[in-house]
């Protein structure tokens, strides 16, 4: 029977897989920074309860007309407002998801390059091993075509 030939064991030398967070150096400049306070404080309690006692203020100051109203009932200069501080933060939000979902994508490329690396290993270890088996299977029928001539 001849010598049966495996691949060398794969070696699992890559770097530990790491946090997302450890590898993000951070935004860049000002406006990547900016956009990410955005993204992290706009969707906090904080900024909703703030928000809303400043409506609440804003609302009565001008039905009331306690002080000269500057915006009366149906406040549309609020509206305008709102509509400005939407678009804009919108937009913000999208640059900060941006920058983080390239973060991601690439953090993704690097895993699927080692999945995709120790896959191949695998497979040419199953191929080896079919190689093995046949061979085995070979030698087998070959004794045993011998043992029926022998009786």
């Amino acid at each position: 029977m001849r010598k049966l030939e495996f691949p060398d064991p794969f070696k699992h030398d890559h770097p530990p897989v790491r946090e997302l967070s450890d590898i993000d150096p951070g935004p860049s400049c000002r406006g990547e920074r900016f956009a990410d306070w955005v993204y992290e404080n706009l969707g906090s309690w904080r900024f909703i309860l703030v928000q809303s006692i400043l409506v609440a203020v804003w609302v009565v100051l001008n039905a009331t007309a306690y002080v000269r109203a500057w915006d009366p009932y149906p406040f549309i200069f609020m509206n305008l407002i709102f509509s400005l501080q939407s678009a804009y933060t919108a937009s913000l939000i999208l640059m900060s998801q941006n920058r983080q979902d390239r973060l991601k994508a690439h953090n993704d490329y690097l895993m699927n390059l080692r999945a995709e690396e120790e896959s191949r290993a695998a497979l040419d270890n199953f191929a080896a091993q079919n190689k093995a088996l046949e061979e085995i299977y070979r030698e087998v029928m070959a004794l045993k075509s011998k043992m029926e001539k022998a009786d």
